[in-house]
């Protein structure tokens, strides 16, 4: 049996602590692709997150300079704070974020970065929110806040913080058509019930 070329294993998981509608705490997910010798981080989550990304590195046998690309599924500093582990990467954003600087930016709904890896506009929580999709062992979507939680994606609700819910809605739609298993933002990746 030929196996899959992409593997998804997860850096760190994403947590999030509120008080009310307020929001005490947030480190994002931090996820690691690999598809035919490229090796792609999504997101680098929270400053307090270091050291146990880089010890998941560590346990994978992936050193941070090895590391060919680097999405944001957004700029929020929860989802980019460790950056600059991955001195040697090509990073990616998507236009409707307006950061420019050294990044690369998409442009458009779809850009594929590997076999089998493309990264796809999810807008809503912001407006150059993008996830990525991995056809593996099974469908993957690393989805940053499209989805911070399990339950916006069962309850179909949008981001308590979020550019337009009605847009926000129409990209957990989209992502769950295409997914089996949703690595959210800031909570542990779930199946999607078929």
């Amino acid at each position: 049996m030929e196996m899959s070329a992409a593997t998804v294993d997860i850096l760190t998981p994403g947590h999030i602590v509120r008080e009310g509608r307020f929001i005490k705490e947030a480190h994002s997910s931090s996820s690691l692709v690999r598809s035919r010798g490229e090796s792609i981080v999504v997101d680098t989550s929270s400053r307090e997150r270091r050291e146990a990304i880089l010890y998941s590195l560590g346990e994978l046998g992936v050193d941070p300079a090895d590391v060919g690309i680097v999405v944001s599924t957004h700029c929020h500093g929860d989802h980019t704070a460790n950056d600059d582990l991955f001195e040697n990467a090509e990073f990616i954003i998507h236009e409707g974020e307006g950061v420019r600087g050294d990044k690369t930016v998409m442009t458009g709904d779809l850009m594929e970065i590997a076999a089998e890896v493309v990264i796809v506009h999810t807008p809503g929580h912001s407006r150059g929110s993008i996830s990525v999709f991995i056809e593996s062992d099974r469908r993957y979507a690393i989805v940053g806040d499209a989805i911070p939680t399990e339950d916006n994606f069962r309850r179909m609700l949008p981001p308590g913080i979020h550019y337009d819910a009605e847009t926000a809605l129409q990209s957990i739609k989209r992502i769950g058509e295409f997914a089996d298993i949703i690595v959210p933002g800031h909570y542990f990746p779930f199946s999607v019930k078929r």
